[in-house]
C-alpha cells in the first residue's frame, strides 16, 4: 500500500456515536469530528448501528446520513460466536495470566465484530487522508486500523489494565501513522508498555465553555423534585467505573452519620440500591447536557469513583460549574488533573472515601472554597479551540496533501459479512 495519504476525507472511527451514547471516547470522537468540520475539513464518522456496550444489538439504521456538517456512516454488528472463549479467556486476563496469542485473537474475535465496516475500508480507505481510531480495546480499533496503517492515528484512550498488556495490540500501536493522547499521564503509561511511533501528540480533549450565569441548579432540582444537599455522579453504572464501591461507601454515610445527603446519578446502567436506601439514592437517568451542567452546578461534590480513565471529561465539567471533586486516587490521570488543579480531594480506600463525604457534608463552605481553582483549570488546559489546533497541526504534519489530491470513488458495495469460526484468529 501506499506509504503516503491520497485521500482528502477526515473519517474518525468509534464503536457507538450518538446523542443516547455515553462514553467518553465516544464524546471526544463526536466532538472533535464537529470541530475539525468547523475548521474545513471534510469529516465523517464511521461508526456501528450500536446503541448499548452490554448487548452490542443493532439499534440505529446502517447507512449514511448527516449530522450537521458531519457525515456518518453506520455499519451493523455482528454478534453470531456465542461468546464462552471471551468469557473463560478474559476471566484469564484479568487475573493477569497472559494467553498465547492465539487465545489472544480469540478473545478479540468472540464478540462484538462489523464485517461491512472492515470490507467497506478495505475497498475505500484510498478515500481517507486520515483515519482516527479510538477506544484500542474494541474490533473496531483492532482490527480495522491494520487494513491502511499509513492513514491510521490510534487514540487509544489508554488505562492501566490487564488487557492493555497483551501482545495483541502491539502492531495496532506501533505500526500506526500516529497516535494521539489525551493527557501526559495516558502518554507516559503508553510509554512504558509500547514502541509508541514517534509520531505522537498530546492533544487532549476539550469541554464546552459555559458561563457562569448559564447554570440554573434550581431547573434540575424542579425538573426532578430533588431537595436537599446532594453528591453527584454522572456515567455509566458499572463495576469497571467503580459504582458499586461508590454504591457501598454512601451506604454507611446514610447509615452511620447523621446526615440528609443524597446521591443523586445520571446516566445508563442499573442503580442497585439497597431497600433501606432507596429514597436517598436518586436515578435521574439520561439527561440533556444542559440539565447535566445544571446537576453539576447544584451538587455539593462530584464523586469520580473510577480508576480507568484516560481523560474523565465529567470532572472538568465538575469544576466548570463550581464543584468540589472527590476522586479515586487509583487512577493516575484523575490524581494528576486533582493535584495540578487543587480543586479536589482525593481517595485510595473505602475508608478514605467515607471520610472525604463526611468531610464535604460537615464543611460545605470549605468545600466550596476547595473547588474554585477548578475552573480556571479547565479554562487553561481544556479549551476546545486549542485542542483543535493540535489536532490540525498533526495532520497537517503527518498527512501533508498530495498535489491535486481528489477522494477516491466511492462505490456502493455492500459485501456480505464472513461469519467467524470461534477458533479462527483475526476474523473480518
Amino acid at each position: 500500500m501506499d506509504n503516503d495519504p491520497s485521500g482528502t476525507v477526515i473519517g474518525l472511527v468509534a464503536p457507538r456515536f450518538g446523542h443516547e451514547v455515553i462514553g467518553g471516547a465516544e464524546a471526544v470522537v463526536a466532538e472533535a469530528a464537529a470541530g475539525l468540520a468547523s475548521r474545513g475539513y471534510e469529516v465523517e464518522i464511521l461508526t456501528t448501528c450500536a446503541l448499548d456496550h452490554f448487548t452490542w444489538q443493532n439499534h440505529y439504521p446502517a447507512g449514511e446520513h448527516q449530522w450537521g456538517k458531519v457525515t456518518v456512516r453506520r455499519f451493523p454488528c455482528v454478534m453470531d460466536t456465542g461468546g464462552k472463549h471471551r468469557d473463560r479467556i478474559g476471566k484469564r486476563i484479568l487475573l493477569g495470566d497472559t494467553p498465547s496469542i492465539t487465545e489472544q485473537q480469540i478473545w478479540m474475535n468472540d464478540s462484538l465484530r462489523v464485517p461491512e465496516m472492515w470490507h467497506y475500508l478495505l475497498r475505500h480507505h484510498q478515500r481517507y487522508r486520515a483515519l482516527i481510531y479510538a477506544p484500542y480495546m474494541f474490533w473496531t480499533t483492532f482490527a480495522v486500523s491494520q487494513i491502511s496503517p499509513a492513514t491510521s492515528v490510534i487514540m487509544p484512550c489508554l488505562h492501566d489494565e490487564p488487557p492493555a498488556y497483551l501482545d495483541l495490540f502491539r502492531p495496532m500501536i506501533e505500526g500506526a501513522r500516529g497516535v494521539w493522547f489525551l493527557t501526559e499521564p495516558e502518554a507516559s503509561l503508553a510509554d512504558r508498555i509500547f514502541a509508541v511511533p514517534r509520531r505522537n501528540k498530546v492533544v487532549g480533549a476539550g469541554v464546552d465553555w459555559v458561563e457562569p450565569g448559564d447554570y440554573r441548579p434550581d431547573r434540575f432540582r424542579q425538573e426532578f423534585g430533588i431537595e436537599g444537599p446532594y453528591l453527584y455522579y454522572a456515567g455509566r453504572r458499572e463495576w469497571g467505573k467503580g459504582w458499586n464501591e461508590l454504591l457501598d461507601a454512601f451506604a454507611e454515610l446514610a447509615r452511620y452519620y447523621s446526615t440528609d445527603m443524597q446521591l443523586v446519578t445520571s446516566g445508563v446502567g442499573e442503580l442497585g440500591a439497597p431497600d433501606d436506601l432507596r429514597d436517598r439514592v436518586i436515578d435521574v437517568g439520561f439527561i440533556s447536557a444542559e440539565l447535566r451542567n445544571d446537576a453539576m452546578a447544584g451538587a455539593s461534590a462530584y464523586v469520580q469513583p473510577s480508576k480507568l480513565e484516560s481523560f474523565s471529561r465529567t470532572v472538568l465539567e465538575a469544576w466548570m460549574a463550581g464543584t468540589m471533586v472527590v476522586a479515586n486516587g487509583g487512577s493516575e490521570v484523575v490524581g494528576w488533573h486533582v493535584e495540578r488543579s487543587e480543586a479536589g480531594l482525593l481517595y485510595r480506600s473505602h475508608a478514605q472515601l467515607v471520610q472525604a463525604m463526611r468531610f464535604v457534608v460537615d464543611n460545605p463552605e470549605a468545600a466550596r472554597r476547595i473547588a474554585r481553582p477548578g475552573r480556571h483549570y479547565v479554562q487553561t488546559h481544556y479549551q476546545w479551540d486549542a485542542v483543535l489546533d493540535r489536532m490540525v497541526d498533526t495532520i497537517e504534519e503527518w498527512f501533508p496533501m498530495k498535489t491535486e489530491a481528489t477522494p477516491a470513488p466511492l462505490v456502493d458495495a455492500h459485501p456480505s459479512p464472513v461469519p467467524a469460526d470461534e477458533t479462527d484468529g483475526i476474523t473480518a
